[in-house]
C-alpha cells in the first residue's frame, strides 16, 4: 500500500497535488520538461508533499492552497535529487537510470535549478510571507547539509554528532519545512505550529536512519540503489560509525580503510563487520526512538483521521524495505 492510501480523504487531494505538479513542469525548453517529467514520474512515493495535505488537514485546514504547497515541497525535494545524484555520481534512483546517467550532469544540475526556480514562483502565488520564510530557511540548511556530508566524505573520524547534523540538514529539514508550512497554512496555534514542525523533524530524521541501514541490508531490486553504495561513496553513515565504536582493532582499521578509499573492495567484510558489531540494531533503535518521538509531538494535536493518518506514517517510516 502506498502512503497516500492510508487515508481515503486524502486521495483526491494527493490526486490533485500529482496533477498540479504534471501541469506545472512545462517550459519552452524541450529538455527542461522531458528531464523535469522523467525525475518526477520515476515512482517516488510523493512522501514530503502528503505532508503537507496531512498537517494542513490535521490543523483544520478548510481551503485548498494546500495543493500547489505540497507541489513546492515536491519540486524542492525533485532539484535536490538531481543535484545530489550528480554529487553522488549515481546511475540508479528507484530502480531506474538517473538523469545524469541518461542526459550528463549538466542538464541535470540545470533542471533542478529550474524546479527550484519553479517552486518559488508558486510560493509567490501563494503568498503567504511566513511559510516562504520556513521554505526559503530550509533549502539553505539543506544546501548547508549536503555540504557537511560531502566534507565528511572519506572521512572515518566523522562522528555519530556530526552524522546527525548532515542528515537534519539534507533529510529532516525538508520533512520539517512540509509539516510547519502546513500548519502555517491551516493558521493554526503556536503550540500545534510546533507539534507539526518537530514531528516533521523526527519522522525525517527517522527516515534517513532507516535509508542508511538499508543501504548494509537490501539490494537494487528491492530499494532501487545498491548494496554498499554508501560505503562505495566513503560516506560515513550510523552504522559505520557504530561498527568502528564496537569493532576489535583489525576491523576498525579494515572498516577506516574502506571509507578512506570509497569503492567496493572491502565490502564484504565491512558488512560482515556492521553486522557482527550490533550497528544495524543500534541505528534501528535510534530511528524507533525519533518516530516514537514524532508521534508524541503530535498529542498537542485535536484528534482526527490525519493525525491517526501522521501516526501511521511514523510506524511505517521504520518498518520499511525501500
Amino acid at each position: 500500500m502506498q502512503p497516500h492510501q492510508l487515508n481515503p480523504q486524502i486521495e483526491p487531494q494527493f490526486e490533485a497535488v500529482n496533477d498540479y505538479i504534471i501541469n506545472h513542469l512545462g517550459s519552452n525548453v524541450p529538455l527542461v520538461e522531458k528531464i523535469g517529467h522523467y525525475i518526477v514520474e520515476s515512482g517516488g512515493k510523493r512522501l514530503r508533499p502528503l505532508l503537507v495535505l496531512l498537517a494542513a488537514n490535521a490543523a483544520g485546514y478548510q481551503d485548498r492552497h494546500h495543493i500547489p504547497l505540497a507541489a513546492v515541497i515536491e519540486f524542492i525535494h525533485t532539484a535536490t535529487l538531481l543535484h545530489d545524484d550528480v554529487v553522488d555520481e549515481s546511475d540508479l534512483r528507484r530502480g531506474n537510470a538517473t538523469a545524469n546517467a541518461k542526459w550528463g550532469n549538466a542538464p541535470s544540475v540545470l533542471v533542478g535549478d529550474f524546479l527550484y526556480s519553479r517552486a518559488f514562483q508558486i510560493m509567490v502565488e501563494i503568498g503567504n510571507m511566513e511559510i516562504m520564510n520556513v521554505i526559503s530557511n530550509a533549502t539553505n540548511v539543506i544546501a548547508e547539509g549536503e555540504v557537511l556530508q560531502l566534507l565528511n566524505c572519506k572521512n572515518p573520524d566523522t562522528t555519530e554528532e556530526q552524522y546527525l547534523q548532515v542528515i537534519l540538514g539534507k533529510t529532516a529539514m525538508l520533512f520539517e519545512a512540509a509539516t510547519e508550512s502546513g500548519a502555517l497554512l491551516a493558521d493554526c496555534n503556536a503550540e500545534q505550529r510546533e507539534a507539526l514542525r518537530l514531528y516533521g523533524r523526527h519522522l525525517g530524521i527517522a527516515f534517513q536512519l532507516v535509508d542508511d541501514v538499508m543501504d548494509y541490508l537490501s539490494n537494487a531490486e528491492e530499494m532501487g540503489k545498491n548494496v554498499g553504495d554508501d560505503l562505495a561513496e566513503g560516506k560515513p553513515t550510523l552504522p559505520l560509525i557504530q561498527a568502528m565504536k564496537n569493532a576489535d582493532d583489525d576491523g576498525r582499521k579494515l572498516i577506516r580503510q574502506a571509507i578512506r578509499k570509497g569503492g567496493l573492495d572491502d565490502l564484504q567484510p565491512v558488512l560482515e563487520i556492521v553486522r557482527q558489531t550490533g550497528a544495524i540494531e543500534y541505528t534501528q533503535q535510534m530511528a524507533r526512538s525519533e518516530a516514537a518521538r514524532a508521534v508524541e509531538a503530535l498529542d498537542a494535536l485535536p484528534d482526527s483521521s490525519f493525525k491517526a493518518t501522521l501516526a501511521q506514517l511514523a510506524d511505517l517510516a521504520v518498518d520499511r524495505n525501500k
